[in-house]
C-alpha cells in the first residue's frame, strides 16, 4: 500500500444577500438576533481555542519568566560561541579536503598535516530552556520515507513494471553471488559487507530502519544486501545501464523463444528507465533529485527484481573497486576498506584506504565527512579516528558473519 494522501476537504462557501428595507422592522429584528445568536454560540469557541494559551501567559509568576530570560541568554551566549567555533572547524576540514585533492591531482605526496588533527568541537554549554509562557509542542515526526510498498506501486504506475521477485531469499543470494563472483568480488568481501549492511541475517527486501521490525519506520531509502539508495539505483542506470541491458540480452539468447518474451519485455522498460536516469547531467545532486520522484522510486524497485537487482547490488561495491584502481591502487581491498568506500563515498574511502598505517590513529575521521553526516553518524563519534573506525567495522563483521544469513551467501558463492 503506497504512501497515503491526505486531503483538504473542500469546504463550501454559502453567500447570503440580505436586503433590509428601511421600513422593514421585522427583518432587521431577525438580523439583531441572528448576529446575537451567533456571537453567543461563538464565543465559547473562541475561549476554548484562545483559553488555555491566554491562561498559560497569565499563569507564569514574573520571577519564572525572569529566570526564563536568563537562562535563555545564558545559552544563546554559549551556543554562538560553539557555532563560531564549529564553523571555522568545518571549514577547515572542506579546505584541507580540496588541497589534499588538488595535490593529487598534481601527483605531490601527501603530509600528514594536510589532514584536520583535531577532533570536532562539542557543545558542552547549557541546554536551551522552554519558554514557560507557551504549552509544550507535541513532537513532530520525522518526514515520510517510502517503502518497498511504494517502490512496487510506483514501478506499476510509472513503467507499468512488476519486479520478478524470488520465491525465496535463497533464490536471490544465489543469484547475487553468482553475479558478484561473475565481476570479480571475492566472496570475503561480498560476504563480509553483506553481513556488515544487513545485519547478517536481511532478505533482499532489507530497508535501513525496517531491519528488526517491518512495523517501524524507515529512515532511508537504503535497499538490499548493500543498502542501495534511491540515488544509487538511479546512478547505477544512468552509469552502467549498457551492461544492465547487455547482461539481460545474454540471459535472454539463452531462454527458448517461447520462454523469452518476459525478459524482452523487461528490457524494453530497463531502457526507458535509463533514458529517465541519463535525463539529466551525471552528477550526485541531479540524480537525488530524479530519486525523489515516482519515477526515481519506481527505478529503484529494480533492485527487487531476480534478473536486475543482483547486477544493482554488485555494481554498487564494484564501482568502487574500480575508481581504486582508477586511482594506481591495485592491491585488493579488503571488506572493510571496501566498506569504507561504500560508508563515505569513493574519493573519502580512497583517502582512508590508501592513508600510511601509522596516520590512521592520528586522523580524526571527521575529515571524511560533512558537518551533517558526521553529527547523523554515532559510529564515526565513537570510533573517532581511521584506525578505530577500521577496526570496528572488521569487528561488526566478524560478529555478524556468524548469523545464518550470511552463512548461506558464503554457501551459494560458487
Amino acid at each position: 500500500m503506497g504512501r497515503p494522501r491526505f486531503i483538504r476537504a473542500a469546504v463550501p462557501r454559502y453567500s447570503v444577500d440580505v436586503r433590509i428595507a428601511s421600513t422593514d422592522r421585522i427583518g432587521r429584528c431577525l438580523l439583531l438576533a441572528l448576529t446575537l445568536a451567533c456571537g453567543i454560540a461563538l464565543r465559547p469557541l473562541a475561549a476554548a481555542a484562545e483559553g488555555p494559551a491566554a491562561a498559560a501567559n497569565s499563569s507564569v509568576p514574573p520571577s519564572v519568566m525572569e529566570k526564563y530570560r536568563r537562562d535563555l541568554a545564558a545559552y544563546q551566549r554559549a551556543w554562538d560561541a560553539y557555532q563560531a567555533v564549529a564553523k571555522t572547524y568545518w571549514a577547515s576540514i572542506a579546505e584541507k579536503r580540496r588541497a589534499r585533492n588538488a595535490k593529487r591531482v598534481r601527483g605531490t605526496a601527501l603530509a600528514l598535516d594536510d589532514y584536520v588533527l583535531d577532533q570536532p568541537p562539542v557543545y558542552s554549554g547549557p541546554p536551551k530552556p522552554r519558554d514557560p509562557s507557551k504549552l509544550a509542542e507535541p513532537p513532530t515526526l520525522p518526514p515520510y520515507v517510502p517503502v518497498v510498498a511504494d517502490f512496487l506501486v510506483a514501478a506499476l504506475n510509472e513503467f507499468k513494471f512488476a519486479p520478478r521477485l524470488p520465491k525465496t531469499d535463497g533464490e536471490f543470494k544465489r543469484a547475487y553471488a553468482a553475479t558478484a563472483a561473475a565481476a570479480g568480488l571475492s566472496k570475503q568481501q561480498a560476504v563480509r559487507i553483506y553481513a556488515f549492511e544487513a545485519t547478517g541475517n536481511g532478505t533482499y527486501d532489507i530497508q535501513a530502519g525496517l531491519e528488526y521490525s517491518k512495523t517501524g519506520r524507515a529512515i532511508t531509502t537504503a535497499l538490499g544486501y548493500n543498502q542501495l539508495l534511491a540515488t544509487n539505483s538511479v546512478e547505477i542506470l544512468a552509469e552502467n545501464g549498457g551492461h544492465v541491458v547487455a547482461a539481460l540480452a545474454a540471459s535472454a539468447a539463452q531462454i527458448p523463444d517461447g520462454s523469452r518474451q518476459f525478459l524482452e519485455k523487461k528490457l524494453t522498460t530497463v531502457r526507458k528507465m535509463i533514458d529517465f536516469a541519463k535525463s539529466v547531467p551525471d552528477d550526485w545532486n541531479q540524480h537525488e533529485a530524479l530519486a525523489g520522484t515516482s519515477k526515481g522510486l519506481a527505478v529503484h524497485a529494480l533492485n527487487l527484481d531476480l534478473d536486475v537487482g543482483p547486477f544493482l547490488q554488485t555494481q554498487k561495491l564494484l564501482d568502487s573497486i574500480v575508481f581504486a584502481r582508477r586511482k594506481g591502487y591495485a592491491a585488493p581491498l579488503t571488506a572493510a576498506e571496501l566498506e569504507m568506500m561504500n560508508l563515505t563515498g569513493d574519493g573519502n574511502g580512497f583517502d582512508m584506504v590508501t592513508m600510511p598505517a601509522e596516520w590512521r590513529a592520528k586522523v580524526p575521521t571527521a575529515n571524511f565527512f560533512q558537518q551533517r553526516g558526521y553529527r547523523d553518524n554515532p559510529v564515526a563519534q565513537k570510533n573517532n579516528v581511521v584506525s578505530a573506525l577500521i577496526a570496528a567495522t572488521d569487528a561488526a563483521m566478524d560478529r555478524e558473519v556468524q548469523k545464518p544469513g550470511a552463512k548461506e551467501l558464503a554457501a551459494a558463492f560458487p
